[in-house]
C-alpha cells in the first residue's frame, strides 16, 4: 500500500480513497445514529416527565392519607415508613428516589434503595424550590445533584407534611439503555464498515489495478534512471488508461531522445544529467586511466578504400567502443583512426581502472583479430568463385587488415565539459593522455600490441588480487618533447605464458639487465636467444658498444 521512493513514502491512492469513504461512512453512520438517540432521548424524557407526575400524584395523594392516619393514632414514624414502603413501590431503577424535603433542607423520608441522607446539600435547586412556592407555584421540575450524582425530578409541596415531595430519577441511569442501544449499534456499523471497507479494497484494487502497475513501472525507472513502456494489456477505456497511454507516448519520445543523447555523450555525462537536470561548463581533476589506440598504415588504408574507409572504421569502432564501454570505460574522443578512452569517471563502477584498461586494450584486439579473420574467410571465399584476386583487390584485402595499437598511461587529468552552452562536449586535458597517445606510438617500434606506464603497473599490483597479468619491462625511454625517462611494460596475461614464452621472458629481462648496465655485446648475445618480437629492436641497436655517458634512457627522435 506504501512504497518509498528516493527518502518519499509513495501511499497509494486505492488506500487513500479506502480510509476517506470509511471515515466518511462512519461519520455518517454515526451521525446518523447520535441524531437518532437525540431524538429517542427526547421522547424517552418526555415519557420519564409523564412517568414521573404519575408516581408523584400517586406518592402524594398517598401522603395525604398517611397524614390522615397519622392525625388518629399520633404515631409519625410509621406514616413515614408507610410512605417510604410506598415510594419504594413505585421506582424500579437502583437510584431512583421519593424524597421529602422541608423548607430548610432537611429530610423527612427518602424512598430509595440507595444511601439515606438527613439532608438536602444542593443548596441552589433548593432555593428553587422555595422561591417557586413563594411566586404561588406549589410544583415544578428541576435539575439537582444527590449522592453526588445528577438527578431530574418533578415535585410538589405537600401542605400537611409541610415538605417538598420529589419523584426523582438518576438521569445516567435512566439513559442507560439507549447508551448500551447507541453503542451496540455503533459497533455494528464499525464492523460493517469494516466488511464493506475490505469489500471495497478488492473491488477498488481490480477497478484500479492499472494504477498499481503505472505506479510500480514508473518506480522501477526511477530506481534504474531508464524509460520503458508500460505494459497496458488488457486495460479498459477509462481516463487510467490513457494516463499510462500518454505516459508511454511521452516515455517512448524520451527514450529515443535520451538514446540520441547517449549515442553523443560519454555514461558519465549521461548520469550526470539524468541526475542533475543539466549539463554544466565544469571540470576537476582527477586520477584517472587513460587508453589510446590507433589503427597503423592509415594513409595507405585511406588511400585504398576511399570514401569505404568510413565503413570500415565504423565496423571497427562498433565492436572496439562496445568493448570499452564493458569496462565501464568512456570515450573521450575520436578522432579518424585514434580512439581515446578514459577509465574510472564512472562514479557506478566498482572495478580498478587499470585493470578495467587492460581487459578493454585486449578485447579491442580480440575484436580486431576477429574482423581480420572474417575478411580472410571473405578473400579465400572470393578465391575459391573466382579465382586469384586481381593486384587492386589484394591492396583492399590488406586494407581491411587492421592493425592496431594500445597505449595506456593513468595519473592526474582535468576531465570535464568544455566549450558553450551552445555547443560543449566532454574531454580529458592533462600530460596523461599525451603519454597514452605517446605509448601507443611505441607499440609499433617495439612490435608488441599494448604498452603501459609504472603508473599502471602499480595500480593493478596494489589493488587488484589475483589480476593474473604479468608485466614484462620493456625499455627506459624519452618519449619526444620530455626532458625525462620513463618505464614501459608489455602487459601480457599469464594464462597466455608457455614454458616457451618464459625462456624468452627470462632472456630478454637478462638481455635488458646488461643493456641497462652499458654491456651491449653481452646483452646483444641475450636478445639473440630470445624470440619475442619486441628483442628485434634490441638486437638493432645493441650491435654497437653503448653511447657515452650512458643511463640506460633511449632517447627517441619521433612521435
Amino acid at each position: 500500500m506504501a512504497k518509498k521512493v528516493n527518502n518519499t513514502r509513495v501511499i497509494s491512492v486505492k488506500l487513500k480513497i479506502v480510509i476517506v469513504f470509511s471515515l466518511l461512512i462512519l461519520l455518517s453512520n454515526f451521525s446518523t445514529n447520535y441524531i437518532n438517540l437525540f431524538f429517542n432521548r427526547t421522547e424517552l424524557f418526555k415519557l420519564m416527565n409523564q412517568l414521573l407526575t404519575k408516581d408523584l400524584k400517586s406518592i402524594y395523594s398517598f401522603c395525604n392519607n398517611q397524614y390522615q392516619i397519622y392525625e388518629f393514632d399520633k404515631n409519625i414514624d410509621g406514616a413515614l415508613k408507610s410512605i417510604e414502603r410506598k415510594g419504594l413501590h413505585e421506582i424500579k431503577k437502583k437510584k431512583a428516589v421519593v424524597l421529602g424535603i422541608k423548607k430548610n433542607g432537611d429530610i423527612l423520608f427518602q424512598a430509595s434503595k440507595i444511601k439515606k441522607y438527613k439532608k438536602f446539600n444542593d443548596r441552589e435547586s433548593l432555593q428553587k424550590m422555595n422561591t417557586t412556592l413563594q411566586g404561588a407555584q406549589d410544583e415544578g421540575h428541576l435539575y439537582f445533584t444527590f449522592n453526588n450524582e445528577k438527578y431530574f425530578g418533578i415535585y410538589k409541596y405537600n401542605t400537611k407534611w409541610n415538605v417538598f415531595i420529589l419523584r426523582a430519577e438518576e438521569i445516567n441511569e435512566f439513559y442507560k439503555e439507549s447508551r448500551i442501544i447507541f453503542r451496540n449499534i455503533s459497533i455494528m456499523i464499525f464492523s460493517i464498515t469494516i466488511v464493506i471497507a475490505i469489500i471495497g479494497i478488492f473491488i477498488l484494487r481490480y477497478i484500479l489495478r492499472f494504477i498499481d502497475i503505472i505506479t510500480l513501472a514508473i518506480m522501477k525507472m526511477v530506481k534504474t534512471q531508464e524509460l520503458e513502456l508500460i505494459d497496458l494489456k488488457g486495460a479498459t477505456n477509462d481516463d487510467i488508461t490513457y494516463l499510462g497511454t500518454a505516459f508511454n507516448s511521452l516515455s517512448s519520445t524520451i527514450d529515443n531522445l535520451i538514446g540520441i543523447f547517449r549515442k553523443f555523450a560519454n555514461k558519465d555525462v549521461v548520469i550526470k544529467a539524468y541526475r542533475e537536470r543539466e549539463v554544466r561548463l565544469e571540470g576537476q581533476s582527477e586520477e584517472l586511466t587513460i587508453l589510446f589506440t590507433d589503427i597503423k598504415s592509415f594513409t595507405f588504408i585511406t588511400e585504398t578504400l576511399g570514401n569505404d574507409i568510413i565503413k570500415l572504421l565504423n565496423l571497427h569502432y562498433d565492436r572496439a567502443i562496445r568493448k570499452i564501454d564493458n569496462y565501464d570505460g568512456i570515450i573521450g574522443a575520436i578522432i579518424g583512426d585514434a580512439l581515446l578512452a578514459v577509465f574510472g569517471a564512472i562514479e557506478t563502477s566498482t572495478g580498478n581502472k587499470s585493470y578495467q584498461s587492460i581487459l578493454a586494450a585486449y578485447s579491442v584486439l580480440e575484436e580486431t583479430r576477429a574482423l581480420k579473420m572474417r575478411m580472410t574467410k571473405i578473400k579465400k571465399e572470393l578465391e575459391k568463385n573466382k579465382g586469384k584476386l586481381n593486384p587492386d583487390e589484394m591492396r583492399v584485402y590488406k586494407a581491411v587488415l587492421l592493425e592496431v595499437g594500445v597505449g595506456i598511461d593513468g595519473g592526474e587529468v582535468f576531465h570535464g565539459t568544455l566549450g558553450s552552452y551552445v555547443r560543449m562536449t566532454s574531454t580529458v586535458i592533462g600530460d596523461t593522455v599525451n603519454s597514452a597517445s605517446r605509448l601507443e606510438g611505441l607499440t609499433r617500434f617495439y612490435n608488441v600490441p599494448v604498452i603501459c606506464s609504472d603508473y599502471v603497473k602499480n595500480d593493478v599490483e596494489e589493488n587488484v588480487d589475483d589480476h593474473g597479468i604479468y608485466f614484462l619491462e620493456i625499455d627506459t625511454v624519452q618519449v619526444k618533447g620530455k626532458t625525462t625517462g620513463k618505464k614501459i611494460y608489455w602487459a601480457i596475461f599469464e594464462k597466455d605464458i608457455d614454458e616457451k614464452f618464459k625462456k624468452n621472458i627470462a632472456a630478454f629481462k637478462s638481455g635488458l639487465a646488461l643493456y641497462y648496465e652499458g654491456d651491449w655485446t653481452m646483452a646483444n648475445k641475450k636478445f639473440k636467444r630470445c624470440q619475442l618480437p619486441v628483442a628485434q629492436v634490441f638486437k638493432e641497436r645493441t650491435k654497437g658498444k653503448s653511447p657515452k655517458n650512458w643511463n640506460g634512457i633511449w632517447e627517441m627522435k619521433t612521435k
